[in-house]
């Protein structure tokens, strides 16, 4: 008489399932460590151009610095702004690089804690003075800015100077 195996007497199947399962877990776990050292998504940052004026004593409001036909024929000139930036939720930006750049000046800076940053065009401290030609009514300046985990701002026309007479 023949000796017949009995299928389900071998258990040497059973070490499929048992390997499908533990590479699944292994696999799990190198997928999650991959996801947590993956950096946040970047946001957007809000800015506003707080005040300006042509010095730190003669802040206004807004984006806008008034300037007189005498201080325009008298050559180049400081100008000062203050911006803040704020993330998404309200809270400050800080270590931001920015930038102001535009008619024959520019000046640079980093918001401190409270996401606030004063840039002066000044000969005499980080950047150039401002000008404007003698047949030139207006002109403006852009602001870019930098941080890290934060699209980069970028406004063209940020801060207006309008020459009065």
């Amino acid at each position: 008489m023949k000796k017949t195996k009995k299928l389900f007497s071998n258990d040497s199947a059973i070490e499929l399932p048992i390997n499908i399962v533990v590479m699944l877990v292994v696999g799990m776990v190198a997928l999650a460590a991959l996801i947590a050292i993956i950096p946040p998504p970047t946001k957007n940052m809000s800015v506003n151009v707080d005040e300006a004026g042509l010095d730190s004593t003669t802040l206004s409001p807004g984006n806008t610095i008034l300037v007189d036909s005498t201080v325009i024929s008298a050559g180049p000139f400081p100008v000062t702004v203050q911006i803040s930036a704020k993330d998404p939720d309200g809270y400050p930006v800080r270590d931001a690089n920015v930038v102001l750049r535009g008619l024959g000046g520019a000046a640079t800076g980093v918001t401190d804690d409270a996401g606030m940053c004063t840039l002066q065009a000044d000969s005499t401290l980080s950047g150039a003075s401002v000008s404007m030609g003698a047949n030139q009514n207006e002109g403006t300046m852009d602001l870019k800015i930098t941080a890290n985990g934060f699209y980069d701002y970028e406004k063209t026309n940020a801060v207006m100077i309008v020459r009065t007479s």
